[in-house]
């Protein structure tokens, strides 16, 4: 057996990435890859032998001050060798000095925090079935472009602009939906179909009562009712407003960084996704 080889992953090992994280039961969306690899074609990484990835992990360099980690797997043949780590020590490099935010799993929780992380808070996985659509909302067009990198800089505290161009692309499988007023845009949010089901995130909304007609209205777009919402800990009320109509959480991670944490305000509702941040 050859030593493991860490490099950049292709577009293609991307999509395989994301199949091993449907092994895991994650359920990514059917069109991640592409819009995943989108948003830093040099983030993501695999660990080889014999010419074979056996591992895998992404950091995607947000902004020149922010990054986000995720998809750290390994095959379960090849744990316990020194290899995912070595992996690890590659891929956060390409981070440079800039801020590394993650949302870990309990398992790996002590591991990331010998690395440098600290726990700021929890994401709460909460999936349930939505009330029907009231009417239909304005679907996103690449004008409104503008308008959603505003409130997601508002919301998330960071930009991340090659991410948000290839996130709210409409597609067959993926829909993003506004939330206007007399003062014009005020939420966005976006919806996908998964390999099971459909998700939703983000949701930037200026109240939790205005961010679930956006959701469904998001949901709809898709011919969706059943979702799965991502909701940060500090969004008691969201988080309140779907348990009250039946959703339940199913998983929590951690959401840690690695030097100084962006603060997010009050209009995010839900994360965009556990993997990208």
């Amino acid at each position: 057996m050859s030593a493991a080889t860490c490099r950049t992953a292709t577009a293609g090992e991307v999509a395989l990435m994301l199949d091993w994280a449907d092994e895991e039961g994650w359920n990514p969306g059917l069109d991640d890859p592409a819009a995943f690899h989108t948003a830093d074609p040099g983030g993501f990484f695999v660990a080889e032998v014999d010419g074979a990835p056996v591992a895998a992990i992404s950091v995607v360099n947000h902004s020149d001050h922010y990054a986000f980690l995720g998809l750290y797997l390994c095959r379960p043949d090849w744990r316990g060798k020194g290899i995912g780590f070595a992996l690890w020590q590659h891929a956060l490099a390409h981070a440079g000095n800039r801020t590394v935010g993650l949302d870990g799993v309990a398992a790996q929780q002590a591991n990331y925090a010998r690395s440098g992380f600290v726990r700021a808070g929890s994401t709460r996985r909460l999936q349930g079935k939505l009330p029907p659509a009231s009417g239909p909302s304005r679907l996103a067009t690449p004008e409104d472009i503008a308008a959603i990198e505003r409130l997601d800089r508002a919301a998330n505290g960071i930009d991340r602009p090659a991410f948000l161009s290839a996130w709210i692309a409409p597609s067959e499988t993926r829909k993003t939906v506004l939330l206007e007023t007399s003062d014009g845009i005020v939420g966005w949010a976006t919806a996908r179909l998964c390999r099971a089901g459909c998700k939703i995130g983000p949701v930037i909304a200026p109240t939790p009562e205005q961010a679930l007609p956006l959701a469904v209205s998001a949901a709809a777009a898709l011919g969706q009712v059943v979702a799965i919402i991502d909701v940060p800990d500090s969004n008691t009320r969201f988080d309140g407003i779907l348990r009250d109509i039946g959703f339940t959480e199913t998983f929590a991670t951690a959401r840690m960084y690695r030097g100084p944490a962006p603060t997010p305000n009050e209009t995010l509702q839900a994360i965009a996704t556990m993997e990208l941040g």
